[in-house]
Formats: structure tokens, sequence, C-alpha cells
């Protein structure tokens, strides 16, 4: 689930929305009244949503934005003539005074874009290291000179004991190496 950090300067603003979002069903992870707690807290999550005011003590909302891992998305809750600085930054604003429902709505529309980001990201294929390719290359190697196969054959080969022993592509591969001497 997409952990949502609270951040205003005012820390009964904070506690309002923080109840406000978790009886709506949302998981609050943090309630900050700094930019350095927010930061300190995005870095216990591997991605969520930073709900949070124009101005803090320590920074602005841009310098936090500018700090946040990639991962995080931010919805900046101000007055319209701080709101129209933050038009184009690739931040959610959503302009006080606000509804309760209109904020979970607006919540809710980004949660279910991390999901989705997050999903996206899953299906994607890891990027493997060029020394695993290089295991890789020589295992394929061993098989076509040892059982006479073809690249495309020896790979298939691999990729079939790796699923039948319950490994990965490279440690199926170092087996093959390793029992050929």
């Amino acid at each position: 689930m997409t952990g949502v950090i609270v951040a205003f300067t005012k820390p009964e603003n904070a506690q309002a929305i923080q109840s406000l979002f978790r009886r709506a069903g949302f998981s609050v992870v943090s309630v900050c009244t700094t930019g350095a707690q927010v930061l300190a807290a995005s870095d216990e999550l591997s991605e969520g949503v930073v709900v949070c005011g124009y101005k803090f003590p320590d920074m602005m909302y841009n310098e936090l934005r500018e700090n946040l891992p990639d991962c995080f998305d931010m919805m900046l809750v101000a007055g319209r003539a701080d709101l129209q600085e933050a038009v184009g930054q690739g931040i959610v604003c959503v302009e006080m005074p606000i509804r309760g429902q209109d904020i979970i709505d607006t919540l809710s529309m980004m949660v279910e874009a991390c999901e989705r980001k997050r999903k996206k990201r899953k299906q994607q294929p890891r990027a493997r290291s060029e020394e695993d390719k290089a295991i890789i290359k020589k295992a394929k190697g061993l098989l076509m000179e040892r059982n006479n196969l073809t690249e495309e054959e020896a790979h298939r080969y691999l990729q079939k004991m790796s699923m039948d022993s319950g490994t990965g592509l490279v440690e199926a591969a170092q087996m093959v190496a390793l029992f050929s001497g």
C-alpha cells in the first residue's frame, strides 16, 4: 500500500488532515512539521505521496520536492497566489479553503497512480549486470560445445533448468559451468 506523509507547519492542521485521511482508509505513515522530518520519513518508504503546505520552518515546498525520492508524488495545499508558482512542476495543487471530499478524491487519484506505476515497474525485466551476462554466455558456450546445441537451444535449456530447479537464469548458468569442470 502506498504510504502517505502529511506535512504542515501547524501540528493541528496536520493532525486534522491525518484524521480525515485515516477515516477514508488511507495509510498515513507520518505527520511532520518540517521538511527535514518529511525527508527522513520518505527514506523509510519505497514510494508514497506527500501532502503538504507551502512553507516549512526549514524549507519551501519546492526545495522539499527537489529532495524527495523520484518515487514520491506531492500534493500542495495552499492559497491561490502560492499555487500559481507550483504550476508545471509535477505537483498536484489543491486550493485552500478545501472541502474534505475534494482532498480525499485527489489523494485517491494520486495513490491509484502510484499503484499503477509500481505495477508497471514490477513488470519490467531487471537489467542484468555485465558479470551475469558473461556467466550466461559462458554456460551457453559450454552447452553448445558439449551437446552440439545452437545458441537458442542452449538458452532454452538454461531457461528450463532454471524453472525446474526454481532458481534464476544466472544461478542455472553457474550450475552448468560448475558441473562442466
